[in-house]
């Protein structure tokens, strides 16, 4: 298998059907970073109750405050990680246009030049996998994998992207995208 087929950065994960009862049920990943010594990603679709300016104290425009604060996976649910995207930025390092950070200063940095046209989702905690993990958890067929783009990262509806992606996928995922939560209610 090719190094560029095996790693699976800035590729979607979806929850292939075979995850009930975990976190991840229902999940889009967005894989950040993917090599041999393991992979980080953070889920899409799982906005919590709270907004950035309720659990981050920090100089930020009110724009930013007033965004949903994500749960990006299980892993660290102290640990700030943020997106961002802009029409030109060199120092993307998850695909074209879209930068993955971790630090605070960076974010109070960004703040203080925000601008309407730059993207930003903001994530408590995210998705690890050990070396060799999620090539186990993909042979197992845990995860369906799609393309990411900005649109779908950045997506203004992230509660739906899960079923949206199945059915983009075609007709094969149809039936798992309109399964009900609890298949005792079929």
């Amino acid at each position: 298998m090719s190094e560029k087929l095996k790693y699976l950065q800035g590729q979607l994960l979806l929850d292939g059907g075979n995850l009930r009862g975990s976190f991840f049920h229902r999940t889009v990943v967005l894989i950040c970073r993917h090599d041999a010594e393991g992979a980080f990603g953070l889920v899409l679709n799982r906005a919590s109750d709270n907004k950035v300016g309720e659990m981050l104290v920090a100089d930020l425009p009110e724009a930013l405050k007033e965004q949903p604060l994500f749960l990006g996976g299980p892993v660290q649910p102290g640990a700030l990680s943020f997106l961002r995207s802009e029409d030109y930025l060199p120092e993307a390092n998850v695909m074209p246009s879209l930068h993955l950070s971790h630090s605070l200063d960076d974010l109070i940095e960004m703040g203080e030049s925000y601008s309407a046209a730059r993207k930003v989702r903001l994530f408590a905690g995210y998705a690890g996998w050990s070396p060799g993990q999620l090539e186990d958890e993909m042979r197992r067929r845990a995860w369906l994998t799609h393309p990411a783009s900005l649109e779908l990262v950045f997506s203004e509806a992230p509660e739906h992207l899960w079923r949206l992606i199945l059915r983009q996928k075609g007709a094969a995922y149809r039936l798992l995208a309109e399964a009900p939560e609890d298949y005792s209610l079929n």
